[in-house]
């Protein structure tokens, strides 16, 4: 499937090539980046089969992750997009698109998450038409609760997922 490549004033968001991959093993490989993500850096081993999902995804799905680059340098900082995880997490998220987002340390804080998220939800809304998405993210993660709700999203409950405590947060049409 060709992944759609979407425009903002500062970001190009497009699917993954091989040549990504460098830039998207070193952020997995960030304490920085996995602390509120998982909490472990990934080896290469783990961010290899973590960068394979990302095609299979828009594959099977029809959606998935964009690596998103900043349009002035053409340097890749992160990405965004929605995922079927099939978590095993209460409640269960089979079936509601899951809005997902991580940034190199050297991106964050800029705005580009919030700038990233606008176009993928715009995306989104457009693709799956009016349905519930969910994101969810860990309570002590402030900067990515206020890109969240600052993008529509409403803190449903608290839980776990893998014994980690996580807010589970909604975005209603």
């Amino acid at each position: 499937m060709e992944v759609p490549v979407l425009q903002t004033e500062r970001l190009i968001l497009r699917g993954h090539t091989l040549g990504d991959f460098p830039a998207f093993a070193a952020m997995w490989a960030d304490p920085d980046v996995t602390r509120l993500i998982g909490g472990v850096p990934l080896s290469e081993e783990d961010a290899w089969g973590k960068f394979l999902r990302t095609f299979g995804q828009w594959e099977v799905m029809g959606f998935g992750f964009w690596s998103v680059h900043e349009r002035q340098s053409g340097l890749r900082i992160g990405e965004i997009g929605f995922l079927e995880g099939r978590r095993d997490i209460v409640p269960a998220l089979v079936g509601t698109p899951e809005c997902g987002w991580s940034l190199a340390t050297r991106a964050q804080g800029k705005g580009f998450a919030s700038e990233a998220v606008r176009a993928a939800l715009a995306w989104g809304d457009a693709h799956f038409g009016k349905v519930r998405m969910a994101c969810i993210i860990a309570p002590e993660n402030t900067p990515s609760l206020r890109v969240a709700e600052k993008s529509g999203f409403r803190e449903a409950l608290r839980t776990t997922y893998k014994g980690i405590p996580t807010v589970m947060l909604y975005r209603d049409p």
